[in-house]
């Protein structure tokens, strides 16, 4: 038999245990590779391109928020908007969110933290384009993490 998640247990999951882990928190946009593991450092060559919060800017009161947790999947809250400037021009290539304690770089193994690809289709983080440029403001309108059933 198969080991299976009833839809309540999944939505507490996203809801309660990681909603309150990552509310608050800040996405970090990269140019170059994704690293291997959420643990490592960022990897050599990548470009900081712009930090996503609530507000473009990077206080503790900037924090991005998630909204309600429904059939297993936790999505970004309506209000605030997701958005940041972009530092510098670059291609996008992947994003790490820092969870509710803050931003934390380097390689680390207690931070909460997670790694993602950034693409036009078919990523982790989809974006309308992925050529950023220097002064614009970036963006996020949609962006999901999905606890499996199974």
């Amino acid at each position: 038999m198969a080991f299976r998640l009833s839809t309540g247990l999944r939505n507490a999951l996203m809801g309660a245990g990681l909603k309150g882990l990552l509310n608050g928190g800040f996405m970090e946009i990269y140019s170059g590779y994704q690293p291997d593991s959420a643990d490592m450092i960022e990897t050599s060559g990548a470009v900081l391109l712009a930090v996503i919060s609530s507000t473009s800017g990077t206080s503790a009161t900037d924090g991005l928020q998630f909204g309600t947790a429904a059939s297993g999947v936790l999505p970004i809250a309506a209000s605030p908007v997701w958005s940041g400037a972009v530092l510098v021009d670059g291609v996008a290539g992947w994003f790490r969110f820092h969870g509710s304690g803050g931003i934390v770089h380097g390689s680390n193994g207690t931070a909460v933290r997670f790694d993602g690809a950034v693409g036009v289709s078919g990523a982790d983080l989809n974006l309308s384009h992925t050529s950023l440029t220097q002064a614009s403001t970036l963006t996020v309108t949609a962006f999901n993490i999905t606890e499996p059933a199974s």
